[in-house]
């Protein structure tokens, strides 16, 4: 939708009695655009480079039955996906090499020391086990739907950068398999659902054939707790909420490589993916997805109607 174009009395009194094929004026009839208008007909291509222009200013909260079979249609074909890719256990399994090597080199090497030391406390393991089963779609869901109740005009924007980042997360396990540490050929990690019988787990025991063990880099799991983490310390209210929202991806890092189910640097990955989502959505909003309005802005000038483009010629050429 362009920029509204005032219409003077001439334009008004022609669109009050405008012919229609020799049969005589004809008033504006109730309840549809009146033939006498305030904004000119556009051409197709302008009035959806309008329509991207208003979603951008003043971003609506999409219809409830959308925004689900969007997610639902969404996170099949990402699992879909996710599987689909050639799992490469050779390739990975030189992939886990040459990044744990590569740590060793640096002196960071920590995962296989917290991972041993966990699991060494049955209580606390199997709980991270359960923590990295379950919260990773728990809270994801609970902040996309708090988002949508109480953030309406963030909404769209948001959501964005999470699907954005998912989908690069896409092209890394495509083109960079990875063994988990749990996986890695003489790494000497503890699997520690295998060990501890966890159960709701897609990463080890009798559900691992159905899923792609060498999806490892980015972590999504880093990705999305971030994403949710963010939102929630730039946009709740009472700061304990706010510090827990910190403490979330804070806490899923640990999670994660105590269970040995990836490499830091793979949380890196999942950061870096993040940063690509924000920057998407900030390109299409022109503005970072936490600044937009909370609810969706009112049009300035009300209801739009319009009117037929010769109308306006007519007017600029000065006719009577």
């Amino acid at each position: 939708m362009g920029e509204s174009t005032e219409i003077h009395a001439a334009g008004a009194d022609r669109a009050a009695t405008a012919p229609t094929g020799g049969s005589g004026p004809v008033a504006a009839r109730p309840g549809r655009p009146a033939d006498g208008a305030t904004r000119v007909a556009q051409s197709p291509t302008a009035a959806l480079r309008g329509r991207v222009r208003e979603q951008r200013l003043r971003p609506a909260r999409p219809r409830l039955w959308f925004e689900l079979a969007l997610i639902g249609i969404s996170y099949w074909l990402y699992s879909l996906v996710r599987n689909a890719v050639p799992e490469q256990a050779s390739i990975a399994q030189r992939h886990a090499t040459w990044i744990w090597d590569f740590e060793r080199a640096l002196g960071v090497a920590v995962e296989r020391s917290v991972n041993h030391a966990i699991d060494s406390v049955g209580w606390l393991i199997v709980g991270m086990n359960y923590y990295y089963a379950t919260l990773h779609f728990i809270v994801t869901i609970g902040v996309l739907v708090w988002l949508y109740r109480s953030h309406p005009g963030r909404y769209a924007a948001t959501r964005t950068v999470l699907f954005v980042t998912t989908g690069i997360a896409l092209v890394g396990f495509y083109f960079f398999p990875l063994a988990p540490p749990r996986l890695m050929t003489g790494g000497n990690f503890v699997d520690t659902v295998a060990v501890h019988h966890t159960w709701g787990s897609m990463a080890s025991g009798p559900a691992a054939h159905v899923s792609n063990q060498y999806a490892a880099m980015p972590s999504m799991h880093i990705g999305w707790s971030l994403w949710c983490g963010l939102t929630i310390f730039f946009l709740a209210r009472p700061l304990w909420v706010r510090l827990l929202g910190l403490l979330y991806p804070a806490a899923t890092l640990v999670v994660i490589v105590s269970t040995a189910n990836h490499f830091w640097m793979d949380a890196v990955g999942g950061a870096l993916c993040l940063g690509v989502g924000f920057l998407a959505a900030r390109a299409v909003y022109h503005v970072w997805a936490y600044q937009l309005p909370r609810a969706p802005l009112a049009p300035p000038h009300g209801d739009e109607v319009t009117v037929p483009e010769q109308w306006t010629a007519e007017v600029g050429a000065g006719r009577p």
